[in-house]
């Protein structure tokens, strides 16, 4: 299966002198693009699980000088390392001990590359240190559904009207395939099922397991009642959103639940990348995280599968429930817009008029980005916003074709994934 992250790791492979931890949640596809981009680019791959792996960790507690540590790994992989050809790949990371001899390696005359993967992104506050590279991996995004589909060419229409703002010429193709997307989300697993049989059942099955695997992760929660009050909070959130404002509320949970109660377990799903936080903002100005109010936000979960799965939908009950429809789309977006590197916030006026999402690129631009509601005729929360923090560069995603109106650009919401280049 083909995977963005490739093309990272190749870039991470010219200036490998630093190991590399890359971290993400479980099932998403870590381990077999490492291993698929170490077959592709070096002599051989050097693998070790570190799960209760105590001849691995022997070795780096008693060595502390890099060539003794190859020396050993070597004798007990039974493999060669090579310099600059050899990948040493170190799965399921949890202990910082083993991290911190890993760093041992990260200085200007290393000629060793290492890939440690992880899925407790929540250890990375332990793990950090300038010897270190770190990359995050998420599900596929939509172009990367297309791409495994034989659908390349449909990409390279979509980036080129999103770059020219004209009209794509084969738009309808691309919503068909983009509502199978929200059907199916990017689960690697549950993508292959779907191109290889297209059988919804299986699909769900798949989809079931994952879910079931995600609230598992759970038991990792600091203590038993944080266990129970994580998958409270994942159980809570598809009726979260489909309310009509769907900022998170405690009391949607259980009755009289406050924030102490759940914040250290939104804490933790979030942190191990399950869920994907936005934060309202008290006003609009640079840097808009000094801005946010940490008390109003909403919760979507990191797949947009995942949540049609959790609503209980069925093909026809999803192309024919408007809401239902643009609730899913938002959760793709938020999970789009966070795999592209941006902090999520939101914007609501007293009238409750509301800008789904507001970025900021690079270039400290502050960017407003509003989902197009197909039953309002007339969308003027984005105007109102623009208006009053002169704020340049406004979005709409529709479900129509790319356009520009009154300096909106309007962009299909299939295209979410070209917003790298705001």
């Amino acid at each position: 299966m083909e995977r963005k992250i490739y093309n990272d790791l190749l870039r991470w492979k010219k200036d490998a002198y630093k190991p590399l931890l890359l971290y993400g949640s479980k099932q998403i596809g870590k381990t077999y693009s490492v291993i698929d981009f170490g077959r592709r680019c070096y002599k051989n791959i050097v693998y070790f699980n570190t799960t209760n792996n105590k001849d691995l960790f022997d070795i780096f507690k008693r060595e502390k000088i890099p060539e003794k540590i190859i020396l050993k790994l070597s004798v007990l992989s039974g493999e060669t390392i090579f310099k600059q050809d050899t990948l040493i790949v170190l799965d399921n990371v949890e202990n910082p001990n083993l991290v911190k001899a890993i760093k041992l390696f990260g200085n200007e005359h290393n000629e060793y590359h290492i890939i440690m993967i992880t899925s407790k992104k929540e250890y990375l506050s332990k793990f950090k240190g300038e010897e270190l590279h770190f990359k995050a991996m998420y599900p596929l995004d939509f172009e990367e559904f297309l791409v495994n589909g034989g659908k390349k060419q449909l990409v390279d229409f979509i980036r080129e009207s999103y770059v020219n703002n004209t009209p794509m010429p084969f738009h309808q193709i691309a919503m068909d395939l983009y509502n199978d997307f929200l059907i199916t989300g990017g689960y690697p697993e549950v993508v292959e099922a779907y191109l290889e049989h297209k059988d919804y059942l299986v699909i769900e099955s798949i989809k079931q397991k994952i879910i079931d695997l995600i609230k598992k992760e759970t038991i990792d929660a600091n203590n038993l009642i944080d266990i129970q009050r994580s998958n409270e909070v994942l159980n809570s959130l598809p009726y979260q959103l489909l309310k009509e404002n769907k900022k998170f509320q405690y009391g949607n949970i259980k009755k009289g639940s406050r924030s102490k109660d759940y914040e250290a377990s939104i804490q933790f799903l979030g942190l191990n990348g399950l869920i994907h936080r936005s934060f309202k903002l008290n006003d609009v100005k640079s840097p808009l995280s000094s801005y946010k109010d940490i008390e109003s936000f909403k919760l979507y979960p990191n797949d947009v599968g995942i949540l049609y799965t959790m609503l209980h939908l069925n093909k026809m009950k999803f192309m024919t429930n408007d809401e239902i429809k643009r609730t899913l789309i938002e959760n793709n977006v938020a999970n789009t817009l966070v795999n592209l590197g941006y902090s999520l916030y939101y914007y609501q006026s007293d009238g409750k008029s509301e800008i789904s999402f507001i970025v900021q690129n690079r270039l400290g631009e502050i960017i407003p980005i509003e989902i197009l509601n197909m039953n309002l005729t007339k969308a003027k929360a984005l105007s109102m916003f623009t208006a009053k923090y002169k704020v340049g560069n406004p979005i709409r995603l529709t479900e129509d074709n790319f356009s520009k109106k009154k300096n909106v650009k309007y962009i299909p919401v299939y295209a979410s994934f070209c917003l790298r280049d705001l």
